[in-house]
């Protein structure tokens, strides 16, 4: 630790004036590369930002860095980045904790990387000198405690770029070109270390005017289409087939490449099946529009009868062990990242895979076939025809379901009455999915229409909506957001955390807990395998949440929110309607609502 009055070696500059830090330079790198917000879980690694902050805030030019967003968990943190990120394509920034903190990111991590959302996440390292050579040497135990390997490695499995910042010199030029590449699809996250010595460093003001950090030398990676001979291939095989079928997952990440599907749906009469949807990728009222595939252990008819299959955007078109094409068909894959080079397990029988920005492929496609008077035939029609009237049956039926049970709410029940209440509302509605073992539920019966209105984690990792919905509402503060999901990914988000942060920087908005009390996902898991075992037989999985945890009252304890939990249809209506109109009055709201339950609890 440093006696009082002594300057580091290697320190220069006025600390009374002219104060610009390697610190100062990398958060107005962030506002220059379209940074809004930096959701910061700060710690004895930040002291250089803290100051910064504090001197622009003292000298009247906080408006230079990003805004501060205080998150008392990482993983909230990282979730409002991703959202905000997810509704508007810019990467927002995450400050954490060296290695703890960034291992507490992991899981939202993952999303960020299997959901190709751009994310700058900066964490501090140890300090490299321990005697007081430099400001910001070590002085606190825990520095020695958190120095690690390789902490760079804990995220090199999930991050498009990492870095760390070795001098202030060239500190901006690793941001724009992180955020390059965080952009560039498939997008992802990025990741930057600096010590607390390097932070702290001085620089001599306006490195921000250097020809070299100028950010129109940082643009993202163009959009990628099709070499023209692919295009008229591919549209020739599917304008010729009897049965043509698209298959998606995630090509409405662009909601203008949404309509450009339409279009070239309805040219052909192209039936359109949304595999693991974590976007509105088409209207769920179109007559082309042929349903949902999530874990579904059963063949998908639509895709059995599919003799050519186009694949845009999607990461698990089909689970292969009970649901597929048929042998014969021809399949074809279009996607910005055709081959999924991150997983090590994935095939598709393809006969072409192309490398593509979705919506300038899909233009393409509409130009081959028109190019060549390919739509011109009676087949087109007559599937058109066949497809409205297959929609208009499943339209039915999924009515049927919605149909309230005289004592139990159903998850069909419920989202039908979410649909309801949204529906009559003026303005914009984003929703949010984590709904878990109720996916197809929601996918089913919410009948989203809008691109860009419905948004998923992209990936594996529970939790995520706590945090996004933050982001989203700090990204569309006239809109309502709304988040459906189950007791187990609401716990998982780390509520306290989540409610405090959205009380304090006014971004309210509405969770439903479609609440089965319990993990459901594992027992179906276990079913799947062991269909005929002891677990089935005695209802023994472990996955009960008896005693009942108080869902709502976490959110009211620690962020204000109004909460309730109802179980009787008859409650159902009259609650939605009042969270929603206190969420819109500007509170947030929490609606627990009993389903029938995931396992009896065992005593």
């Amino acid at each position: 630790m440093l006696r009082a009055g002594r300057r580091p070696t290697g320190f220069t500059g006025d600390m009374s004036s002219g104060w610009y830090t390697t610190s100062t330079a990398f958060l107005e790198a962030l506002t220059e590369v379209g940074v809004d917000y930096v959701f910061a879980n700060l710690g004895s690694d930040h002291p250089g930002i803290i100051e910064a902050y504090a001197r622009a805030r003292d000298e009247g030019t906080a408006d230079r860095f990003p805004e501060l967003i205080i998150c008392p968990h990482e993983s909230v943190a990282f979730s409002a980045a991703q959202g905000y990120a997810q509704v508007t394509g810019r990467a927002q920034a995450v400050v954490v904790h060296v290695e703890c903190g960034t291992q507490n990111i992991g899981g939202m991590l993952h999303n960020a990387a299997k959901g190709r959302v751009p994310v700058l996440v900066f964490a501090g390292s140890s300090p490299y000198t321990q005697h007081g050579e430099l400001r910001g040497s070590r002085n606190e135990f825990i520095q020695w405690i958190q120095d690690v390997h390789d902490q760079r490695g804990i995220v090199r499995g999930y991050t498009k770029y990492d870095n760390e910042i070795r001098t202030g010199e060239n500190v901006k030029q690793l941001v724009h070109r992180a955020v390059q590449l965080a952009r560039s699809e498939p997008a992802g996250p990025v990741y930057l270390i600096g010590a607390r010595e390097v932070m702290e460093q001085h620089l001599a003001p306006g490195l921000a005017g250097r020809p070299e950090y100028a950010l129109d030398r940082y643009a993202p990676l163009a959009p990628v289409g099709l070499a023209p001979e692919i295009a008229e291939q591919i549209a020739r095989a599917v304008a010729g087939a009897a049965h043509p079928v698209i298959v998606t997952s995630y090509l409405g990440r662009d909601p203008e490449a949404v309509p450009a599907v339409v279009e070239f749906a309805e040219l052909l009469g192209i039936r359109v099946i949304e595999s693991v949807p974590m976007r509105c990728n088409f209207p769920a009222g179109h007559p082309l529009h042929a349903g949902y595939q999530w874990n579904a252990q059963q063949q998908n008819p639509t895709l059995a009868a599919a003799d050519v299959v186009l694949v845009i955007g999607s990461d698990v078109p089909w689970i292969p062990s009970v649901n597929r094409p048929d042998a014969d068909a021809r399949v074809f894959v279009l996607d910005i990242d055709p081959l999924h080079e991150q997983m090590p397990l994935w095939h598709v029988p393809a006969e072409i895979f192309a490398r593509a920005d979705p919506r300038t492929a899909v233009r393409q496609l509409i130009h081959a076939v028109t190019g060549a008077g390919l739509a011109e035939h009676a087949a087109a029609a007559a599937r058109r025809d066949a497809a409205a009237a297959e929609h208009e049956h499943r339209q039915v039926d999924r009515a049927d379901r919605e149909r309230p049970e005289p004592r139990a709410i159903t998850p069909e029940h419920l989202v039908a009455a979410v649909r309801e209440q949204l529906a009559g509302l003026d303005g914009e509605v984003i929703v949010l999915s984590e709904a878990i073992t109720n996916y197809q539920v929601v996918s089913e019966h919410l009948r989203w229409e809008r691109p860009g209105a419905l948004l998923g984690s992209g990936g594996g990792s529970l939790g995520w909506s706590a945090g996004a919905a933050i982001g989203v509402k700090l990204a569309r503060p006239e809109a309502l957001v709304v988040s459906l999901v189950g007791d187990g990914s609401y716990l998982f988000g780390v509520p306290a955390s989540a409610h405090w942060v959205a009380a304090r920087y006014q971004a309210p908005s509405l969770t439903v807990v479609l609440d089965n009390q319990g993990w459901k996902a594992p027992k179906q898991s276990t079913l799947g395998v062991h269909p005929d075992g002891v677990a089935a037989a005695n209802d023994d999985f472990n996955v009960s949440f008896a005693p009942e945890a108080d869902l709502p009252g976490v959110a009211a304890a620690a962020g204000g929110a109004w909460g309730r939990t109802i179980e009787a249809p008859d409650q159902l209506s009259g609650a939605l309607k009042e969270a929603i109109d206190t969420v819109r009055a500007g509170r947030s709201a929490v609606l627990s609502v009993h389903l029938p339950v995931a396992q009896q609890p065992r005593h």
